[in-house]
């Protein structure tokens, strides 16, 4: 580094945060206001000190030139929060259980298949947490076409969900009988998925204000605690989009601090503080 490393605030302007402003506007329709650059200056002086950059100004020259694609991502990644933890908001899982599960297990039975979607998946704990209440309440869907789209716009948390690998003071938030039930010792204090609950989810890595390669519909999806970070039309503009790939009847988990706006244009029902079902 050589002393190239970035001293302090004073080799962040207003305008490296204007200019950072714009690519997390573009590349994920994060909107970040005002209140948020000395958040951004956190996250981002972290990224320019480990590329020996100068300053602010000659990173972001980097990142936006050809050839920067790939610091690209790491900086929308810098950007984003990861905060998470098994089964958050219960009544969402207990609504899972009961009212949805019992409907996917129906609709198998009668030939049919089973598609529940974690749109912002993080380090795994939701889906993980879809997971487990899905083979409680309907022990044998992992014999059956019943799967989990586990998504976000993270490779690096992607990969970390996927291997289903936890330290033991992570999973707290479990019930003791899931865990005994549903994980297994690594050995080294870490816990991971191990048995038939492991085909129960996919994972893959998508932004969410871009193209979805995705077919069909499902039963449930969970978009928590992602808006947050969006402006109100970049917020309708998914809530609508996630309407569409809700299957009649299905329904809609969002954050606690979070609301459908536009839920009856978007064909949704509010039925719980958060949580929405598309109509008929």
């Amino acid at each position: 580094m050589n002393g190239l490393m970035p001293v302090g605030e004073s080799d962040y302007t207003d305008t490296d945060f204007q200019r950072v402003q714009r690519i997390a506007q573009a590349q994920a329709g994060i909107h970040l206001p005002a209140t948020k650059r000395a958040l951004v200056y956190s996250r981002v002086s972290r990224r320019v000190r480990e590329l020996g950059h100068a300053s602010f100004r000659t990173y972001l020259d980097f990142v936006q030139a050809p050839g920067g694609e790939g610091e690209m991502e790491k900086l929308v990644y810098a950007l984003t929060t990861n905060v998470t933890s098994f089964f958050r908001e219960k009544k969402h899982f207990e609504h899972l259980e009961t009212v949805v599960v019992p409907r996917l297990a129906a609709n198998i039975a009668a030939g049919g298949r089973g598609r529940v979607w974690s749109a912002a998946c993080s380090t795994g704990q939701e889906p993980w947490s879809i997971a487990m209440s899905i083979m409680t309440a309907f022990p044998d869907a992992a014999a059956h076409d019943m799967r989990i789209l586990a998504t976000d716009i993270n490779a690096d948390v992607v990969a970390r969900a996927a291997g289903g690998v936890y330290p033991d003071e992570e999973t707290e938030g479990i019930p003791a009988a899931r865990k005994a039930q549903f994980m297994e010792s690594c050995g080294d204090g870490d816990y991971r998925f191990a048995g038939p609950i492991g085909r129960l989810p996919a994972f893959r890595v998508l932004n969410l204000n871009a193209s979805w390669p995705i077919r069909g519909t499902f039963s449930a999806i969970f978009c928590r605690n992602v808006v947050i970070y969006f402006d109100e039309a970049t917020r309708e503009r998914l809530w609508q989009r996630l309407s569409d790939r809700l299957e009649p009847g299905g329904f809609l988990y969002v954050g606690h601090s979070e609301r459908v706006s536009c839920a009856t244009q978007c064909g949704l029902t509010q039925v719980a503080p958060t949580i929405y079902e598309k109509d008929d």
